[in-house]
């Protein structure tokens, strides 16, 4: 799987908030063994992963307030 570039190009949301959101994500399952294990068996990278769960919105998130 690759990074959904078209998806990220066309969307309306606040990309800063999206990849804040990507890069604690991204980092909670590289800290869980099974969790990688299971993206190699399907051949899917862990950033990818996680970012088109992010841009098909599968991942909630509350944007701070700052």
């Amino acid at each position: 799987m690759s990074i959904p570039l078209d998806k990220l190009v066309d969307t309306e949301e606040n990309v800063y908030q999206m990849t804040c959101v990507a890069i604690k994500e991204a980092a909670i399952i590289a800290s869980n063994p099974e969790a990688v294990e299971e993206l190699d068996s399907r051949h899917e990278k862990i950033v990818s992963s996680v970012l088109d769960k992010v841009l098909n919105k599968e991942i909630e998130y509350t944007p701070s307030e700052e």
